[in-house]
């Protein structure tokens, strides 16, 4: 069992700016998940993976994938306090759900 995180490498965000999208984003693929996953996923570790893609259209892909397939995921688009420009998305978070099913959406992506 894990979740994993993709994020959008082109808008160049800075480590900590990265770092609080993927967090938005495992808290709302979490809030999402069926119960049977998540404790599931509690009881093995909590594991995390955190992958990069180059594009908005290849993220959007991914969750176009991972929807077809149903696994729970959440789509992070910021506000634009800060560093990048406002609506953007940043990050799709999978899961927690089965390694073999996030493998499913996420095998050919490098980690971050």
């Amino acid at each position: 069992m894990k979740q994993a995180m993709i994020v959008r490498t082109d808008l160049k965000m800075g480590k900590g700016k990265i770092a609080a999208q993927c967090c938005h984003g495992a808290i709302g693929a979490y809030k999402k998940s069926p119960q049977d996953k998540i404790r599931k996923w509690e009881n093995e570790a909590y594991a995390k993976v955190v992958l990069k893609v180059k594009t908005k259209e290849e993220l959007l892909e991914l969750k176009k994938l991972a929807d077809q397939k149903g696994i729970s995921n959440y789509l992070v688009i910021d506000a634009g306090r800060t560093q990048i420009p406002t609506s953007s998305v940043t990050v799709l978070a999978l899961g927690p759900d089965e390694d073999e099913i996030i493998d499913e959406v996420t095998g050919d992506l490098k980690l971050l």
